[in-house]
């Protein structure tokens, strides 16, 4: 593998800054479906049209198949929580679940950094979730795309994995990675554990 050995440092990387699971991945297996997009806007995503990072303001699956044409690895990577923590689509998200997002969105943005500093110029993070709910819930719009300032939060907010016809469940099946439960600390039952991810292209 080209690099091989700045690849496994950026998934080592991963791990350091918070991440479950993290694989380097080739480029030409990344599946980008335009109907996974399209679902943004119909049924329409609670935050469709709230930010720069979200449908219809990303350049969406055509443009990052070009991307991709240019590319030869990416980084996948996923936070593991119990599957109760998570609330994707509710825009009354907790606060504990807007952590674990905000998370996420640190750990795509520092290994985005990573990547550039160890060669790979031109890498690019995407990361679920969207930055306006994540971010700035409690402000009434985007400073962004309102065109009253610029991103409150440029150096984490990364662009909605969804927006671009991602197909996770693919990237899954890639790595070899299935769900995962884990046993409560009370004794009770296993319960599922939800994966939150992000994609970094190298």
């Amino acid at each position: 593998m080209e690099n091989a050995h700045q690849l496994m440092g950026l998934v080592e990387h991963a791990r350091t800054l918070g991440a479950s699971r993290a694989a380097i991945i080739p480029a030409g297996r990344i599946v980008v479906n335009d109907a996974l997009a399209d679902l943004c806007r119909q049924p329409r995503c609670p935050n469709y049209g709230l930010s720069k990072s979200c449908p219809p303001h990303v350049a969406g699956p055509s443009v990052l198949r070009k991307q991709l044409e240019r590319r030869t690895h990416a980084l996948f990577v996923t936070i593991d929580v119990p599957a109760e923590m998570i609330d994707a689509a509710s825009l009354s998200r907790s606060a504990e679940s807007r952590a674990i997002f905000r998370l996420l969105h640190e750990i795509a943005a520092g290994m985005e950094k990573a990547a550039i500093e160890a060669g790979f110029g031109n890498a690019q993070a995407y990361a679920g979730g969207s930055c306006k709910q994540i971010f700035c819930d409690d402000d009434d719009a985007c400073l962004a795309l309102k065109g009253a300032g610029t991103c409150r939060y440029p150096q984490y907010a990364r662009p909605s994995m969804s927006g671009f016809g991602i197909d996770v469940a693919r990237l899954f099946k890639t790595c070899g990675w299935e769900m995962r439960w884990v046993s409560p600390g009370h004794g009770g039952p296993p319960v599922p554990m939800a994966s939150i991810c992000g994609l970094v292209l190298v």
